[in-house]
């Protein structure tokens, strides 16, 4: 193990630098190097064998004040903040601007961002590397600020170069699911059945958002079925419940006001389907409203997570 900190040379030095920042970082740190200064870093590194911590922080203490300049100290308005171009870029840009990075990079960008953002980075990073960022994330105490600042100015810098910020759906089981439930209920039938043999798997992303009628009855519990009845005037509910099973009828009563149960009349005799129809669909959208409000999560309540109340 090397202990003796006065008797290491300079390529060694650097060597022990590279090898606790890692090869990108340090290369942002220490510039101007040429291919066989690398070359020789890279055959010192597998050369020096372990390496004990007090001669590691030796060696990041001195690297840290001999970088560290005026530039980068706290100035009269308040401490600089290399990182807030950071600020302006949306989730696309942002992605795209640490994708091509090392694990290190990508800790150090997400250390300046709020958590919501944090992990909208990392559920596109690949499996393999989730786990590295973290550890990552947890290690950057050891990064001196000279590394950081390097870091924010080569990521704002290529920055420059990324698409500008364009607002934009990419689609998918949401928006399909809108588009649907706008048709009338055979057109619905109709496309969730060929989304259904053509892209299973799509089908199942699009039942997360696509809310029937019937679902209603499935998946919402007691207090949230109050709370959409009671929003929908008494003739429409009694149209929407024209052909339904008498247990769900009557669960409906059930959750009504009593003063609405007992002014609540079945509609009787036959009547055109796009009544129905129409009055069903008019409790579909009140519940998207409860939605839209905060109220229920559809996702949740239609991917089967359990509901308690």
């Amino acid at each position: 193990m090397i202990t003796d900190y006065n008797r290491l040379s300079g390529l060694q030095k650097v060597s022990i630098l590279f090898s606790i920042l890692g090869e990108s970082l340090a290369m942002n740190l220490i510039q101007d190097l040429s291919k066989t200064d690398i070359r020789k870093i890279r055959s010192t590194i597998r050369e020096l064998g372990e390496i004990s911590f007090a001669v590691k922080k030796r060696i990041m203490e001195e690297f840290y004040f001999s970088f560290l300049s005026e530039d980068y100290q706290t100035k009269d308005d308040g401490p600089l903040k290399p990182f807030e171009f950071l600020q302006h870029l949306n989730d696309e840009q942002m992605i795209a601007l640490v994708s091509k990075e090392d694990t290190k990079v990508i800790a150090i960008v997400m250390a300046q961002l709020e958590s919501e953002k944090r992990m909208n980075i990392l559920n596109r990073m690949a499996p393999e590397d989730k786990g590295a960022i973290l550890l990552e994330l947890g290690g950057l105490d050891d990064v001196p600020l000279e590394g950081i600042i390097e870091v924010a100015n080569k990521l704002r810098e290529k920055s420059h170069f990324l698409p500008k910020t364009v607002d934009f759906s990419r689609g998918g089981g949401k928006e399909i699911a809108e588009i649907i439930g706008s048709m009338s209920s055979d057109e619905e039938e109709k496309y969730l059945a060929a989304i259904q043999n053509d892209d299973p798997e799509l089908y199942k992303e699009v039942k997360k958002y696509y809310l029937t009628f019937d679902d209603i009855f499935e998946s919402f519990p007691d207090n949230i079925i109050r709370d959409l009845m009671n929003s929908v005037e008494l003739d429409s509910l009694a149209m929407a419940m024209k052909g339904v099973e008498q247990e769900k009828v009557d669960r409906v009563i059930e959750n009504l006001p009593q003063k609405k149960q007992a002014m609540y009349e079945p509609v009787e005799g036959a009547v055109a389907k796009r009544e129905v129809d129409g009055a069903r669909k008019a409790i579909v959208t009140a519940a998207k409203k409860m939605e839209e409000d905060g109220t229920i999560n559809l996702a949740d309540m239609l991917g089967g997570g359990e509901m308690i109340e």
